[in-house]
């Protein structure tokens, strides 16, 4: 036969290099931060000229000294629109121009999710992460380095004012636009290339960087270390299951549930 007859099978083709999926992921990585600060900026941009066009009217003919005072501080519904915008926005953005699930792909995530199987496993690891989450923290408390997660005041103050608007961000929106970045963009690239460990070990440890930013924290270096390693513990759940399942929805489902217990017992204590 020869090699143009339509009954020789093709040969496969060659997985790609390690180092250009590592490119491509850092390339997904910087563009996702660029477009997170970028998004940012202008949320806070629009929120500052909203409240100056509220105080201008509320308090017409004030000395311009006293209009940034006047101006304040975003508030907690403030900030969870501003992250939705930046981080929901940056990680639609990155998933459609550079890992977007074709049609196969979304229906076999959709069958996915109708087994029973899966929405096991999907709770079970949002339990698992949320118990491990706790015993870390408990951990750090012993050690005297309790970490405190930089997004809890916010979450607490948003609790008490819009608890099903905190509610709806954090189990539904934040789990679903995090689950789209970290999990189907960039683990899905190493997945994709036959590379699943190392995607679990760059997708967690960006989950973790992003979370608590270094710079940015209030906490002690002990207490950040902490912090990294049970964000990144949890990160890394979240892609198992997704692997393990075959959907996204599971790791979404993991992340809602977790977030849950999490907003319950911020609650509980007040």
């Amino acid at each position: 036969m020869s090699a143009l007859d339509p009954a020789v099978a093709p040969a496969p083709l060659p997985r790609p290099r390690t180092a250009a999926v590592v490119a491509h992921s850092l390339l997904d990585l910087i563009l996702a931060a660029a477009l997170m600060l970028a998004l940012s900026l202008a949320g806070m941009l629009a929120w500052s000229f909203w409240r100056g066009l509220d105080v201008a009217m509320r308090q017409p003919g004030l000395a311009p000294e006293r209009v940034a005072a006047a101006i304040g501080q975003p508030g907690p519904l403030a900030q969870i629109l501003v992250s939705l915008l930046a981080m929901g926005g940056a990680a639609v953005a990155v998933y459609l121009l550079r890992r977007r699930a074709n049609r196969e792909q979304r229906a076999a995530a959709w069958q996915a999710l109708r087994r029973p199987a899966t929405w096991g496993w999907a709770l079970g690891t949002g339990l698992a992460t949320f118990g491990l989450s706790a015993a870390l923290s408990e951990l750090g408390r012993a050690l005297g380095a309790e970490p405190v997660p930089t997004n809890v005041e916010m979450i607490q103050a948003a609790l008490r004012s819009h608890p099903l608007l905190t509610l709806l961000f954090a189990v539904a929106l934040a789990p679903a636009y995090e689950e789209l970045l970290f999990r189907r963009v960039l683990f899905g690239r190493y997945w994709a290339a036959g590379l699943p460990w190392l995607g679990i070990a760059f997708s967690s440890l960006a989950f973790a960087l992003l979370h608590e930013l270094p710079g940015i924290s209030q906490n002690g270096p002990g207490a950040i270390v902490l912090l990294w390693l049970t964000y990144a513990a949890i990160g890394a759940a979240f892609a198992w299951v997704y692997r393990r399942t075959g959907s996204l929805w599971a790791a979404v489902l993991a992340h809602g549930t977790n977030n849950l217990l999490a907003c319950a017992l911020l609650q509980w204590q007040g």
